[in-house]
């Protein structure tokens, strides 16, 4: 057997999942261990290298056919040198990732930003698959990023292009302080946890809501409630999509992307909250920077990551 296959690692606070690719995307295999943070960097970067090659050993195909592992890790980069600068969840810094894992492992690697990956993995061999420019929007505890143009990831000067959650686009009168520390960060309004506190705010305000009855209420609880006819929580979710669409409208002249593709837990909300999300960026674009363009649905779920890892080697 000949066929070459391509390693992804995708690193969490938690566990490590890898993931086995062919040269089409097609993801093969996959295999989780746990990341045991508590144990070091050491211990982590072991167990990166021990698990990629685990993968290969529990398929039909041989570490000489791997033509190279990608990984992707969050936390601030060198992507060029695939060196980890600082990763708060893993408790790693100052750390040349790429090159003990080329010690170890000796195969080409290739480090990126988690949230690059995952949208290399959707433009790849997912919701993008064949077309060359996309935008991926990550809805989850923050909004995560990732621009793919000519089919690679744009990474730019400090590799900080694709940080959409931090797009500075609520207005003054309405901004809150973003956990990055600037005001009216996208993150704020159109994450889960923007959701959540402007949810509890209402309830706070003694607003008419259904929500007042929720213990622990989560972003789910809010679409839930707004599709049931709550009317505060309705506000909420289109205030949500209203800033998501806006942003992509700007993002449409600059980039002129093909596809926008909107995955994480948030994105569960479906068309209610994707057709509000089109009606704003339908409003807000330029004719000719529409034309065209989808927004769609993720499709790979958390195998993105893995996926778009095991691209970096042929598309990084």
């Amino acid at each position: 057997m000949s066929e070459k296959i391509y390693v992804g690692v995708d690193v969490g606070g938690t566990t490590i999942k890898v993931g086995l690719c062919d040269a089409e995307g097609q993801l093969l295999h996959t295999y989780e261990g746990a990341t045991e943070t508590d144990k070091g960097t050491d211990a982590i970067l072991h167990n990166i290298a021990r698990y990629a090659r685990n993968i290969v050993e529990q398929s039909n195909y041989g570490w000489e056919q791997v033509d190279g592992v990608g990984v992707g890790i969050a936390g601030f980069l060198d992507i060029s040198k695939g060196y980890v600068k600082y990763s708060a969840n893993l408790y790693i810094e100052n750390t040349d990732l790429k090159g003990f894992l080329e010690r170890e492992l000796g195969k080409t690697i290739k480090v990126n930003n988690d949230a690059n990956v995952a949208a290399l993995g959707e433009a790849w061999a997912g919701a993008g698959r064949g077309v060359a420019h996309c935008v991926c929007y990550t809805l989850g505890t923050g909004v995560g990023g990732g621009i793919i143009i000519d089919g690679k990831i744009v990474e730019g000067f400090n590799s900080m292009a694709g940080e959409l959650g931090h797009i500075a686009i609520v207005p003054d009168l309405e901004a809150i302080q973003c956990g990055c520390g600037k005001m009216g960060c996208l993150e704020t309004v159109s994450s889960a946890t923007g959701i959540i506190r402007m949810a509890k705010d209402a309830v706070a305000r003694g607003d008419r809501t259904t929500l007042a009855q929720v213990e622990n209420i989560m972003a789910k609880d809010v679409v839930d409630a707004a599709k049931a006819g709550d009317e505060v929580a309705a506000r909420i979710v289109s205030r949500a999509a209203y800033y998501l669409g806006k942003s992509m409208a700007m993002l449409s002249i600059v980039l002129n992307p093909q596809y926008f593709i909107i995955g994480g837990g948030v994105s569960k909300a479906g068309d209610f909250l994707f057709n509000q999300i089109r009606e704003v960026f339908e409003k807000y674009t330029q004719d000719q920077a529409k034309e065209g363009v989808k927004i769609v649905p993720a499709t790979l779920g958390n195998d993105a990551g893995v996926v778009g890892a095991a691209g970096l080697i042929l598309r990084g």
